[in-house]
């Protein structure tokens, strides 16, 4: 991964400070503007993804794109895929910078690289959308996202079940320097404590991939490290983690629990459904929220600065329910 020191994305940045302070006057071409004269019927919208690659985040993209075309005066732009690359991310919310998007959607990489761009963004006046991981500014016009913290507790809680007689516990964590991976860690850490029988022997940073559950878990097994459940801080990794498990004749002794639930035939759920994990939780992708921010915003109109979506705990009991409600498939986007 390329890591853009906030410095240096601000230098960087410095190129379209002409372009773009002032909001300069938009036009009705489609390319961009704010439509503020009211003459538009249509915004267009610029959304830049940290990395298509992770499932999450092109399920998120399916449905940004359905419940955008749900409204009639916004048109997403194709969508810009970071590829979990920091200056790529800088360089493309400079281009909706320069196109004058009427709205921009950022789902940051990490935080401080993207602070300066954002900051630009809200410099030209154009409205910003920070969509599941946060920004070091308060210059946007509203975060939408998960409470990773109280997921991370909930996870927590369904371990302290599943290890009645205590046991150890092996957590693969997201991206280190992203908020929800800190905020899931911390809310099952505090779960935990006071239950002195039960212990995490291992910890690793994931980077949100399942290769990397996959050569994580293995590593551990060939170290022989014992582990009774392992906390992956989303599906994908925790998957690998249980195919490396299985693969190593292992997966019967270990529980594995996960975080997104998605609907889709190779996430979370199905993973449930087949016994791969005791538990996922949903971590919505907040892509209907957004379109209808977006929409709002393109029209002038005010928006709730913080949106905090709510979670569902997945289980054997629920799965078929919960994938049925949430199941894209038969959508077009």
């Amino acid at each position: 991964m390329t890591r853009t020191p906030r410095t240096a994305a601000a230098a960087a940045l410095a190129a379209v400070l002409a372009l773009s302070a002032g909001c300069a006057s938009k036009t009705d071409d489609g390319t961009g503007g704010s439509g503020k004269d009211g003459d538009k019927s249509t915004f267009t919208i610029g959304y830049s993804q940290a990395n298509n690659a992770e499932p999450y985040r092109a399920q998120l993209n399916k449905q940004l794109r359905y419940f955008a075309k749900q409204h009639k005066n916004i048109k997403l732009l194709p969508i810009a895929d970071a590829e979990q690359d920091n200056a790529r991310q800088v360089s493309q919310v400079q281009q909706f910078i320069q196109q004058k998007v009427d709205v921009l959607i950022v789902s940051p990489n990490e935080p401080d690289p993207l602070t300066p761009a954002v900051e630009q963004a809200c410099q030209a006046k154009i409205p910003v959308i920070i969509l599941d991981r946060d920004v070091k500014t308060d210059c946007y016009d509203s975060f939408i996202g998960g409470d990773n913290y109280q997921i991370g507790k909930k996870a927590g809680e369904a371990a302290i079940k599943a290890l009645p007689d205590g046991g150890n516990v092996a957590e693969i964590r997201g991206l280190l320097s992203t908020d929800p991976q800190k905020q899931r860690h911390k809310g099952f850490a505090d779960a935990l404590k006071g239950h002195d029988d039960i212990k995490v022997v291992e910890q690793r940073e994931g980077k949100w991939l399942q290769p990397e559950g996959t050569k994580i878990m293995q590593q551990w097994l060939q170290r022989g490290t014992r582990i009774d459940l392992v906390y992956a801080h989303n599906d994908p990794m925790a998957i690998g983690a249980q195919s490396a498990a299985a693969g190593a004749g292992k997966a019967k002794d270990i529980d594995f629990i996960g975080i997104d639930g998605l609907a889709i035939p190779d996430g979370g759920i199905r993973a449930v459904q087949q016994g791969k994990m005791i538990a996922t939780y949903l971590y919505p992708t907040g892509a209907e929220e957004a379109a209808e921010t977006a929409a709002a915003l393109a029209e002038g109109k005010s928006v709730q600065k913080k949106q905090t979506l709510d979670t569902t705990e997945i289980t054997k009991s629920n799965a078929e329910d919960v994938y049925g409600r949430y199941d894209m498939s038969k959508k077009s986007g």
